[in-house]
């Protein structure tokens, strides 16, 4: 290695290292989706899950949120359940909602926690219908009426649960279940369940990380990449179409977080090798981050 890469490298640490001191025992809520979940290269896989780890050795308190909409609709086929969606939605009946518990708890929870042990990380399994109580959701983002069975609206957080796994070391990795007023499962969004989590924990950072590079002024164009964007800005871009269907969801809960509590949001993309870092270690960063303004 020559003195000019080991001077590179050097300049790497330094620019990180006030972000270290400053961020050292703050809570980050990871939002862990996207495409990039269901990469057949172990490797791709786990980079997230090294990012994951290297945080927590830096002293940030990270807890994590997982999806899992393709692995959950695998799963329905195998067991010759057909999926049904409405305006994006899965409807859920009794079958359903029994393969997506098992196979978000069972299999991509493990998978999410195996990963972040491989990178020398300590993750704690949740299944979330042990820390999220919800009711069934009845009005869908745009206020419409909607029954899609076992699906809820997140109602409380039982944070004590989360950061008694904190203080013990653990890198919490929660499951998108919740348990509903009628003692049963029910499936919710992975990106309101980051939401609540993070203003439930009054978390300092949430990082939604998923296969697109952040919000783009122009949807086809990924140099139209959207930096920062204030709360005041939301209503206009989606009126223009910026914010679509599939980014309502994380847009409105990343409102709400910023409304009850949390600092800053981002938006990142989870294929780009190390964005996690390179988006909260750099002074530049790489997605799109949403503030106050």
């Amino acid at each position: 290695m020559n003195v000019a890469e080991v001077t590179a490298k050097a300049k790497v640490l330094i620019e990180a290292l006030p972000y270290i001191q400053d961020f050292r025992g703050s809570t980050f809520v990871v939002k862990y989706g996207g495409s990039f979940m269901d990469d057949p290269d172990p490797v791709a896989r786990t980079r997230v899950a090294y990012d994951i780890a290297f945080l927590a050795a830096a002293g940030i308190n990270v807890v994590v949120v997982h999806g899992g909409g393709k692995a959950i609709t695998r799963a329905m086929e195998s067991s010759g359940l057909k999926a049904r969606f409405v305006n994006g939605m899965r409807v859920t009946d009794e079958e359903t909602i029994a393969v997506v518990k098992k196979t978000l708890d069972e299999i991509v929870n493990k998978d999410v926690c195996d990963a972040i042990v491989t990178a020398k990380g300590k993750s704690k399994g949740l299944p979330g219908d042990t820390v999220l109580v919800c009711q069934k959701l009845v009005i869908d983002d745009d206020g419409n009426a909607v029954d899609l069975g076992y699906v809820g609206d997140v109602t409380e957080v039982k944070v004590k649960l989360i950061k008694k796994e904190i203080a013990d070391g653990f890198i919490p990795v929660i499951s998108p279940v919740a348990e509903g007023l009628d003692g049963k499962p029910y499936n919710v969004n992975a990106d309101l369940v980051a939401g609540r989590v993070a203003s439930a924990l009054r978390a300092r950072r949430l990082v939604y990380m998923s296969d697109v590079p952040g919000l783009l002024a122009n949807p086809s164009d990924p140099e139209s990449l959207i930096s920062t964007l204030k709360i005041s800005q939301v209503d206009d871009l989606k009126k223009k179409g910026v914010i679509d269907k599939g980014m309502r969801p994380k847009v409105l809960s990343a409102i709400r977080a910023l409304q009850e509590g949390v600092q800053r949001v981002h938006f990142i993309d989870g294929r780009l090798p190390h964005s996690l870092l390179l988006e909260i270690f750099t002074d530049r960063g790489i997605g799109t981050e949403i503030v106050h303004g």
